[in-house]
Parts: C-alpha cells; structure tokens; sequence
C-alpha cells in the first residue's frame, strides 16, 4: 500500500522560514550550519545535525523512524524565530 505522503524530489527551495543561522548565531560561516526552508511544493525543509542512531533508541512509544527517513536536530532560537513565517493552516 502506498504511504499518504512522499517527499516530492523534483521540487526546488522556495523561502527560508525565519532567520538565517548565521543571524541566529549558530555557525561559523562554514558549510555545516542548521536552516529551516519552505519548499515550492508547499513542503517544509530542515537541515539540521542526524541524530537518528543516538535519540532513535529512545523514541516514545507509537514513534517510528523509516528506513528512509532521518531524526534531525535544530536549535530551538531557530525555530521560534521561524514561527512568524509559518502558516497556520
């Protein structure tokens, strides 16, 4: 059976949700820093350190994470400043 929802691979980044790492000073510039962005498909994207291996092993019970899917981490000063940008419905 089909999954009601699949990550679409041709879509491209369209805005980022609140403010830049580098604002928010959570990198040094370099290529590795944490960004939340909106896809053009209405998606949302998030970059952010794979923590999949360490916090997997003690998920909630009825918290699953798929073979083709990752637990990614954020700082939390990234997302509140993101909330503005984020639609409510």
């Amino acid at each position: 059976m089909p999954r009601p929802w699949e990550a679409d691979p041709e879509t491209t980044f369209l805005r980022r949700l609140g403010k830049s790492p580098q604002e928010l000073g959570n990198t040094t510039d370099n290529a590795d820093c944490p960004d939340i962005w909106e896809l053009e498909n209405g998606d949302i994207a998030v970059i952010g350190r794979d923590l999949t291996s360490s916090l997997g092993r003690n998920l909630p019970t009825g918290v699953s994470v798929g073979a083709d899917e990752r637990l990614v981490v954020i700082p939390r000063n990234m997302l509140v400043a993101a909330k503005p940008d984020i639609p409510s419905v």
